[in-house]
Parts: structure tokens; sequence; C-alpha cells
């Protein structure tokens, strides 16, 4: 499975990926659709600072998701990827999704009424927040093979 991953040493902080994120979900996909559409799109990800680290935090599609089990109306579901998803059209607006993730990263969408998470950019190869920084901070990695590079790291840092 491929995931998002991230390097908090590389980010600058710029919110490329935010920027993205608002751009990929526009309904022209371009910044002043994004912009000017009658409900512009949210955010799917947050860059936040702790001291001098800067990073996206968004959702990590748990496996064992506490926003689907919250979630009474069946809105957030799994899909056949692993990925949590959102069905709009059955979001009540209880916010049950929000108040149980443990990362802060769903929002909603007050003139929808509905739950805004962070969806993979499904109809892409490559997520628009990843495409989008610069410094190569944000990575879509293969959970399989990541262990290995991480050690690889570790060795050349220390040898």
């Amino acid at each position: 499975m491929e995931m998002i991953y991230v390097r908090p040493e590389k980010c600058l902080g710029c919110r490329s990926c935010e920027i993205a994120c608002r751009v990929a979900h526009a309904d022209e996909q371009s910044l002043a659709a994004a912009l000017s559409q009658l409900h512009p799109p949210k955010k799917r990800l947050f860059v936040g600072q702790q001291g001098s680290v800067k990073q996206p935090v968004f959702c990590r599609h748990c496996e064992d998701a506490p926003c689907v089990a919250a979630c009474i109306t069946g809105s957030l579901h799994k899909d056949g990827q692993g990925f949590v998803r959102c069905r709009p059209e059955r979001c009540i607006g209880c916010w049950s999704c929000i108040l149980a993730c443990p990362f802060g990263v769903i929002s909603r969408d007050a003139s929808l009424r509905t739950a805004v998470k962070c969806d993979r950019c499904q109809a892409r190869a490559v997520p628009a927040c990843v495409a989008a920084c610069p410094t190569k901070a944000l990575r879509l990695v293969d959970m399989d093979t990541l262990p290995e590079e991480r050690r690889k790291e570790v060795l050349l840092r220390t040898g």
C-alpha cells in the first residue's frame, strides 16, 4: 500500500500543498476557479508548526479508523484499497467523525453541511499535495519498502 510520507526536516511551511489540495478539489481545477466558485473547496490537510518544526498534517487512513466507527450513517467508510472515503450525500452533519479523529484533520463544510477530509486525490496517480511540494517533504512511498529505506538512511548518517 502506498502512503504519503512526511519529512518534516524538509518542510518549509510554504503551504503549497494546501493550495494544491484546494485547487485539486475545485470544479475546474484551477486557482481562479477555486477562489471564485460558489462554495470554494476546503483544504483537506493542514500545515502546522510546533517550535521550529513545520509539517503538514492530514488523514492517515487508519486501518482501524475511529472516524469510520463513529460515523452513524456510513458516510465515512473504507474503500477496497483501504482508504477512508466520504459519501457526502449520506452525511447528516453530526460531526461525530471530527470528535473521533485522533489527528484533528476532518473539518466541516458548514455551507454544504458535510464532513471534509483527505481523499488522497482519488482520481490522480499522485496526490496533488505530493506533486506540489517543492522540497519533496511529502512523498508517496510503498509501506512494504519504507522500513528498509529508513534503515539505509540511519546507516548513512551513522557510518
